[in-house]
């Protein structure tokens, strides 16, 4: 599976509700396109299956849940995911977390379906033992720097290079994306110069008040 350079997750934000999500996807296609750089994109849950179908590019869930299909209210399956345009998912974002075991199995299951995973992470040692579920792709973000806008590749660019050296130590074929902050072109070039092979961002293109210059502006050195 490809793995695109930059993931804008879209979270819960206000300028994703309704009909935006969809209209901030478009932005992300047209930028793509005419750029030639992968970006993937993470809609709120409630429009995630239409927007698949609408766009082209990799559309991934912002979350997933280990169970098959059966009893349960309110989960979102891998099961789920592969029955529409969905290519992936992240799972235990900073700000939805789950236990070991859980991460463990929902990347089994994705990887089963062919679906693609990017596995969030906080710190050096866990980039390293959640390596050995086998991702596709591991996303290094210190929770306490997401949303700010001071960016990890400032204020700690140990952690990118630390999590690339600890995944690659377990798997080389994992790719590592960092976060946290990222909001402009020069914080993508510090993180690709430390080992990573892209970006996991959110408010610098969601909340920025033009979006299609700030993606633009952060794909400059891709």
């Amino acid at each position: 599976m490809s793995v695109p350079p930059v993931i804008v997750n879209f979270k819960v934000y206000s300028e994703a509700e309704g009909t935006r999500a969809l209209t901030l996807g478009k932005i992300c296609q047209k930028v793509s396109r005419e750029s030639g750089v992968d970006i993937a994109i993470c809609p709120p849950m409630i429009s995630l299956g239409v927007i698949a179908h609408a766009l082209r590019i990799p559309v991934y869930s912002q979350n997933v849940d280990p169970l098959r299909p059966g009893s349960g209210t309110g989960y979102v399956t891998p099961s789920m995911l592969h029955s529409t345009e969905v290519r992936g998912t992240l799972i235990n974002h900073s700000e939805h977390r789950q236990p070991a075991e859980s991460v463990q199995k929902c990347v089994e299951m994705c990887r089963e379906l062919k679906l693609s995973t990017c596995v969030c992470v906080e710190n050096v040692d866990e980039a390293g033992r959640y390596a050995a579920f086998a991702p596709n792709m591991i996303a290094i973000e210190p929770p306490e720097l997401i949303g700010g806008n001071v960016s990890v590749t400032t204020a700690d660019p140990g952690v990118i290079s630390g999590s690339v050296d600890a995944v690659h130590a377990v798997d080389e074929n994992i790719a590592v994306l960092c976060g946290a902050g990222v909001k402009t072109g020069e914080d993508v070039r510090t993180a690709l110069d430390l080992g990573a092979k892209g970006v996991l961002v959110a408010s610098g293109v969601v909340k920025a008040s033009k979006p299609e210059e700030a993606l633009r502006d952060l794909i400059k050195y891709i």
